[in-house]
């Protein structure tokens, strides 16, 4: 896997330098690996997001105007360290606690509640919300076992809005456990992306077969179906949304976004929204907003996602809010 990198050890580093210099000076470099805004309010309802970089332009990407305050960066595909989420934590901090929002990920769990124990020992409130919206991971009975995936960029999205108004930790936590019980993901891969350090694909699939619930960090979906067309595959990708425990009945608002996981071409993911279109139309489901383009990544993973985010009239007005950042902006 040829990359423009230059050592390999250092992707994760040097990434983060990178990103802090496309901010052109909204954030900046914390610690060791975090990245936070300079102007976050004194008595601010602070929102904290991270994960494992190399999905780039997410999770880092989405501190911003009316996003998250800061993100706790980890290694390629690795979770932050507790010390790098105690520093973010600290950062972010304006005296009215600290949201935590991230993927559903055991080495995730575990190293950010481990730093949650570290600020609530300095006397820093601290809540955490869970983003688990990939339907294939596990049945709507086990929500709690799910991985989190691309439905992460519309929940960040509401919650950033939400965290510009929240008078306590309570008030924010409860809509954000909102938007992320709103939303629903699945994904496919047609090939795998890679780890930097190894060079090497993260797992092989045929060249006939769709890997069907993919994760996010090179994972092997959790089963494989036939290689078929769009217009084939995308009807079966929504019907598995459409079979969840979250109705999307005719009349009612979402937002869609179509997601590539890395190498997957804007031609691609065009031909595959017309489709989606086709369907939600057909279901008389109203598309309140359309997201594309390569935003959650897996290096260079050939697939594609789907995610819907139900919208009520609280989620609707904090969807409307302008933001602003590397990953997503909305005018």
């Amino acid at each position: 896997m040829k990359k423009l990198i230059n050592d390999p050890n250092a992707c994760a580093a040097e990434l983060l330098e990178g990103l802090v210099e496309a901010y052109d000076g909204q954030c900046v470099k914390v610690g060791k690996a975090s990245i936070v805004k300079t102007d976050i309010p004194e008595g601010k309802v602070a929102l904290l997001v991270g994960g494992g970089s190399g999905h780039e332009p997410i999770y880092h990407g989405l501190v911003g105007t009316n996003l998250a305050d800061g993100a706790a960066c980890g290694d390629i595909f690795a979770a932050p360290s507790p010390d790098i989420v105690l520093e973010a934590t600290q950062a972010v901090n304006k005296g009215n606690g600290v949201l935590y929002l991230y993927g559903n990920y055991a080495g995730d769990v575990m190293n950010f509640d481990i730093g949650a124990e570290l600020a609530e020992e300095e006397g820093i409130k601290v809540r955490t919300v869970l983003i688990w919206d990939d339907v294939c991971s596990a049945p709507p009975t086990e929500k709690e076992k799910r991985r989190g995936i691309a439905g992460l960029v519309p929940i960040v999205k509401l919650a950033g809005a939400a965290s510009q108004e929240a008078k306590s930790l309570d008030a924010l936590e409860a809509t954000v456990i909102k938007a992320r019980d709103n939303t629903r993901s699945v994904g496919v891969s047609m090939s795998p992306g890679s780890i930097p350090a190894s060079g090497k694909p993260t797992f092989e699939i045929a060249e006939d077969k769709i890997g069907l619930g993919m994760g996010i960090h090179g994972e092997r979906g959790v089963g494989e179906i036939p290689m078929t067309t769009a217009d084939e595959l995308v009807p079966k990708m929504l019907d598995l949304l459409f079979a969840d425990d979250l109705e999307f009945e005719a009349g009612c608002e979402v937002v869609l976004l179509v997601n590539s996981l890395g190498s997957t071409t804007m031609m691609e993911l065009l031909i595959c929204l017309r489709a989606a279109k086709r369907v939600l139309n057909g279901r008389g489901i109203k598309v309140h907003d359309t997201i594309i383009g390569p935003l959650v990544t897996c290096q260079e993973m050939s697939g594609i996602s789907f995610s819907l985010t139900k919208l009520d009239d609280e989620l609707r007005t904090l969807w409307d809010m302008p933001c602003e950042s590397v990953c997503y902006t909305k005018l």
